[in-house]
C-alpha cells in the first residue's frame, strides 16, 4: 500500500497533525507539533505553515458566511436537512463539526442515531428518523440517516433481502413527500480512498485520543471493502433523483474536503444577508440596599491552573 515505512510514518504524521488542527482552529498558532518524534526539513514545515494558514482563513471565511446561512433560514422558516454518508473514517464527522461550530445549536443541530432498539426494528423503517426532521427556521445535519439500510446493514447482513429491496423502492418516495412537505434535502457521499482509509485507522490505532473512534464495526468494514463499494455503487445509482441528488465530496484530503463541502452547501441556497437590529447595552439597575451573599469557599472548583 506505501512504498516505504518511512512514508507510512510520514503520512501518519500529517494525519495526526490534522487531529491536532481541530483542537487549533480557534487560535493559530505557529508551533510543531512533532507526533511522531521526526523532523520535517525546513521548506516542507515552511509549506505546511501556509496551507494551514490559507486554510484557517477560508474557513473562518466560509463560517461566516454559514452565520449569514443561519440567518436566512430563521428569517424565513426554510427547512433544511442535510444527509452526510460514507465510508468509516471519510471525514464526516469533521465536516460537521466545522458547519456547526459557530451556529446556533437551537437552529443547526446534529442526529446522530444509535443502533435500532427492539422496539424500532418493528416500526416503519423511516418511523424514527421522521421526529428529528426540522421545523421552519432549523437545519437539521444527520450523521449518517436512512441510509443505512443501503450500506451497513446491507454489508453486514443486518437486514433481509426483501427489506433492502424495500428500501429501495421506499425511499425515492420518502425523499419526495419531504421535498414536497417543503423541506430541502442535500445528500453527501463522502469518498475516501482505501489507502487513505487504511491511513486514518493506523492514525487511530497509534493516537490515544482517538482509540475510542474505532468500532468492532469500523474494522469489520475494513475487511469488506469492496462489498462496501458495491453497496455504495448500488445506492447511488438507485437513489440519485432530481428532488434530493446526490453531491460525491472527494475526501483523501480533509482540509479540502472540508472548505469544498461548505462552500458547495453555501450555494445551495438564495441565502442573503439579514440586517440586524443594533444592539445597546443596557445599564445595570443598582440598589443601595443590595448586598452580594458570600459564597462558601468550600464549593469553589479548585484553581489547579
Amino acid at each position: 500500500m506505501f512504498d516505504s515505512h518511512d512514508e507510512l510514518l510520514t503520512r501518519i504524521h500529517h494525519d495526526l497533525m490534522d487531529g491536532y488542527d481541530e483542537e487549533l482552529e480557534m487560535e493559530i498558532e505557529d508551533r510543531h507539533v512533532d507526533a511522531l518524534g521526526g523532523a520535517l526539513d525546513p521548506e516542507a514545515l515552511r509549506q505546511q505553515k501556509e496551507n494551514r494558514r490559507t486554510y484557517f482563513r477560508e474557513l473562518f471565511r466560509l463560517q461566516a458566511e454559514l452565520v449569514k446561512l443561519q440567518d436566512w433560514v430563521q428569517a424565513t422558516g426554510h427547512k433544511v436537512v442535510i444527509v452526510f454518508e460514507g465510508r468509516d473514517a471519510a471525514g464526516k464527522g469533521g465536516v460537521i463539526k466545522r458547519i456547526t461550530q459557530r451556529l446556533n445549536p437551537r437552529v443547526a443541530r446534529v442526529v446522530a442515531l444509535p443502533a435500532p432498539s427492539d422496539r424500532e426494528r418493528t416500526q416503519w423503517y423511516f418511523q424514527r428518523y421522521v421526529p428529528h426532521l426540522p421545523a421552519g427556521g432549523e437545519i437539521v445535519l444527520f450523521d449518517r440517516s436512512w441510509y443505512n439500510r443501503a450500506g451497513v446493514e446491507k454489508v453486514m447482513g443486518f437486514c433481509t433481502d426483501e427489506q433492502y429491496e424495500a428500501f429501495f423502492r421506499d425511499v425515492p418516495e420518502f425523499e419526495k413527500m419531504i421535498a414536497r412537505s417543503g423541506i430541502q434535502l442535500i445528500k453527501y457521499w463522502f469518498s475516501v480512498s482505501d489507502a487513505e482509509q487504511e491511513l486514518r485507522f493506523l492514525g487511530r490505532i497509534h493516537d490515544p485520543l482517538k482509540q475510542w473512534k474505532l468500532s468492532p464495526m469500523d474494522l469489520e468494514s475494513r475487511r469488506r471493502w469492496e462489498l462496501y463499494t458495491k453497496a455504495k455503487e448500488v445506492m447511488l445509482e438507485r437513489t440519485h433523483i432530481p428532488e434530493s441528488p446526490w453531491w460525491v465530496v472527494p475526501a483523501d484530503d480533509k482540509k479540502k474536503a472540508r472548505l469544498n463541502c461548505i462552500h458547495h452547501l453555501l450555494s445551495q441556497m438564495p441565502y442573503h444577508e439579514i440586517e440586524r437590529p443594533g444592539i445597546e447595552l443596557p445599564e445595570r439597575m443598582r440598589h443601595e440596599d443590595y448586598r452580594r451573599h458570600q459564597v462558601p469557599g468550600e464549593i469553589y472548583v479548585p484553581q489547579v491552573f
